[in-house]
């Protein structure tokens, strides 16, 4: 079946009835965008506004989308990774909630870059990103478009590193809120997040029993400490691969063994790379790994892992499971990369838990209205979300789950406020 007669490009319209019921059923664990949705519904502070959106697309990202929507926003979607899209859900927004999506599983490079030209071609008022490839797309090959663009967001890390080297070199155009870096999204969504969906990701890949495994994790920033708590937690014996002193530090004081990775990948079972860098799990890395180790990336790209070295590695290559490719190297030991070196939690699973990714993309709503309000007094930087936002995204989530807190008396106030009292 073809997509025509709809705004898109989608693998299959027919699938949107399973789509749409499990964008209803992620939509249950999102209370606090259930909230902003009914606001925008009643104010419509985006009435009009043009939003193209580079995202997985996901049943979590539906509830975005239908958040934005309600808030009058005309908004077009592309993939930001060629195996994240979540095929039934496209469908749904394309057939269901006549929301226009370029975005097919698997879609090889051309593809994906056609798609993301596609939703430039909307002309965007405002951009939202995850790992920044609408941004930079825009700025090296659709500066036709960039005049109009009030303002933009950015999800992840990756993403995030990339505008700031942008912003550095006096190449970005127009405000990046860089909502990775809200508490209620860093804090959540790469740790708990990233943590679960990373193994479990790997877990419906491979179906390995974790207790008692080595698992390597490159890189302690906030996704790591997610990935490695949760595989300590299942039982694994985790190894920390670092090149911060303090990071490592911290490895090693919350119980796990830290060490150079060329001495983690002669005794590794499983190695998952979580940095954002390039080549990570190097060639050498690769020539000492033990026969069945298991190979994965949690990071934006696939260029942590260095796959085109293992391929020439390799005397014999076979897909023996669903996202497992078994590499044979000339003494016959295997090594297994998941997913393609892509995000094995959103390749291989479902991506984030939706009540973490609640946090996240309420950020991102509010985020946007605030650009829409505010975009156009704004530099061209890159900025951490306005803390208002940040504490009311937490203040909607704890009521969600029934929880009050303290609050200060004003002779706390003014003692906190206060130099003249000590001892």
């Amino acid at each position: 079946m073809t997509t025509a007669g709809y705004r898109g490009d989608i693998r299959d319209p027919a699938l949107a009835p399973r789509g749409r019921l499990r964008t209803e059923w992620a939509g249950t664990e999102m209370p606090v965008l259930r909230l902003i949705r009914e606001r925008f519904e009643r104010e419509r502070p985006l009435s009009g506004v043009r939003i193209s959106g580079c995202l997985h697309i996901t049943s979590e990202t539906a509830n975005l989308a239908l958040t934005l929507k309600a808030g009058g926003a005309d908004l077009v979607l592309c993939a930001s990774n060629p195996l994240s899209t979540q095929d039934d859900v496209a469908a749904a927004l394309v057939v269901d909630y006549g929301i226009p999506v370029y975005a097919i599983k698997g879609e090889d490079t051309t593809t994906y870059y056609r798609h993301i030209h596609q939703a430039l071609d909307h002309r965007p008022q405002i951009t939202i990103d995850d790992g920044a490839d609408l941004v930079s797309t825009a700025h090296k090959d659709r500066q036709d478009v960039l005049q109009e663009i009030i303002g933009g967001t950015e999800e992840t890390t990756t993403g995030v590193i990339r505008l700031r080297s942008m912003a550095r070199a006096g190449a970005l155009r127009y405000p990046i809120i860089a909502v990775n870096e809200a508490d209620t999204k860093y804090l959540f969504d790469n740790r708990y997040g990233t943590g679960q969906s990373t193994i479990d990701g790997i877990t419906r890949a491979t179906n390995i029993l974790w207790a008692g495994r080595r698992v390597v994790v490159c890189g302690y920033g906030w996704c790591g400490r997610g990935i490695a708590m949760r595989a300590r937690g299942m039982g694994a014996r985790t190894i920390v691969t670092e090149v911060s002193p303090v990071r490592a530090l911290e490895a090693l004081m919350d119980g796990h063994d830290v060490m150079p990775l060329a001495e983690a990948a002669k005794v590794g079972d499983v190695f998952i790379t979580a940095t954002g860098d390039i080549n990570v799990i190097d060639e050498q890395h690769l020539r000492v790994m033990k026969d069945g180790a298991i190979v994965a990336n949690a990071g934006h790209f696939n260029v942590e892992i260095n796959i085109p070295a293992l391929e020439r590695m390799a005397v014999n290559r076979r897909t023996i499971r669903d996202f497992v490719e078994e590499f044979t190297l000339a003494d016959g030991r295997r090594i297994y990369l998941l997913a393609d070196g892509r995000l094995v939690n959103l390749a291989a699973a479902e991506g984030h838990p939706a009540a973490v990714m609640d946090m996240s993309f309420a950020n991102q709503a509010l985020s946007i209205e605030y650009l829409v309000k505010e975009g156009r007094s704004l530099s061209p930087q890159v900025y951490r979300v306005p803390k208002a936002i940040d504490d009311e995204v937490a203040r909607l989530k704890l009521a969600s789950m029934g929880i009050t807190i303290d609050t200060l008396t004003e002779e706390q106030e003014r003692y906190l406020a206060s130099w003249e009292e000590g001892t």
